[in-house]
């Protein structure tokens, strides 16, 4: 069980610096370079960059510090403490990525890839159980004081503003739509990546050897299963079928362990968008 705890921790930790980094390069080498502002801290920077050439790595550090002593009584000293990591590690890939030539001039694909590494990078870190900053602070705040109202309708309207902002001081109705684009595609992907992680496999197996596959199956993976008891329609034979939860990865070891035993068990696949608890843990 410890060993499992630890390599979840571990896990996590990797999911949340891939995420936080990928973050960091859609600010740095497709938005920023190009003007567009998708929402966010990170609109407010490109507009601090391009109108007062305020550096992005500290204008989203103090953005997101205040952010954050704002809402210190609100939100509690847990939330406060989990999102420094993660804003002053975006704070600081920003700035690095900064120095390095933007990957593409072209605003189309800066605004749809801009997009996509935005999005990702937020499911990631969300899904690790950590928080770049941003508007989601802002959102939560909000949140407090206007309970009965969605969490991603706040953050949206959040975004909303600071894409306008953009047309205020850039004046530039082309690069507003290209921001629109992008917090469009961001969003999606973020849904995507949180999808993506809970879904699993349910595994239902009808043999005849289920005690022996059962103990096969408990003894060298970290799964479990259940046994029923099953009687054919066709043959009225006595049977057994497994019931397994399982990850995607998992399943050919899973099926290769199943037909060592008995190589004429039926066995269906079906996946499943999400299960709770028994080493499974539910990605939001």
């Amino acid at each position: 069980m410890k060993d499992v705890i630890k390599k979840t921790y571990v896990k996590n930790i990797l999911m949340f610096v891939v995420g936080i980094a990928l973050t960091a390069m859609a600010i740095s080498q497709f938005t920023l370079p190009n003007k567009i502002v998708g929402g966010g801290v990170s609109g407010i920077s490109t507009i601090l960059y391009h109108t007062l050439k305020i550096e992005p790595g500290l204008s989203t550090a103090v953005i997101n510090i205040v952010l954050l002593l704002i809402g210190l009584k609100v939100l509690g000293k847990k939330f406060i403490i989990a999102t420094l990591a993660g804003v002053g590690l975006l704070s600081i890939l920003v700035q690095v990525f900064s120095y390095l030539p933007p990957i593409t001039t072209n605003i189309m694909l800066a605004s749809v890839f801009g997009g996509v590494f935005y999005g990702v990078g937020i499911g990631f870190a969300l899904a690790a159980g950590g928080s770049s900053g941003g508007t989601d602070i802002l959102g939560r705040i909000l949140q407090h004081f206007i309970p009965h109202f969605p969490i991603g309708m706040l953050i949206m309207f959040v975004d909303g503003v600071v894409i306008a902002l953009s047309y205020v001081f850039f004046g530039e109705l082309e690069l507003t739509l290209f921001g629109i684009v992008t917090l469009a595609v961001s969003t999606y992907a973020i849904d995507a990546v949180i999808r993506k992680l809970n879904v699993s496999k349910l595994a239902f197996v009808v043999t005849d050897k289920g005690e022996e596959i059962a103990n096969k199956l408990v003894s060298t993976s970290p799964r479990g299963c259940t046994i029923i008891d099953t009687v054919g329609a066709y043959t009225h034979g006595n049977n057994k079928m497994l019931v397994c939860a399982l990850k995607d990865n998992e399943l050919p070891a899973f099926q290769s362990k199943i037909l060592e035993i008995d190589p004429h068990a039926f066995i269906i696949f079906s996946e499943s968008s999400q299960i709770v608890g028994n080493g499974f843990h539910v990605y939001r």
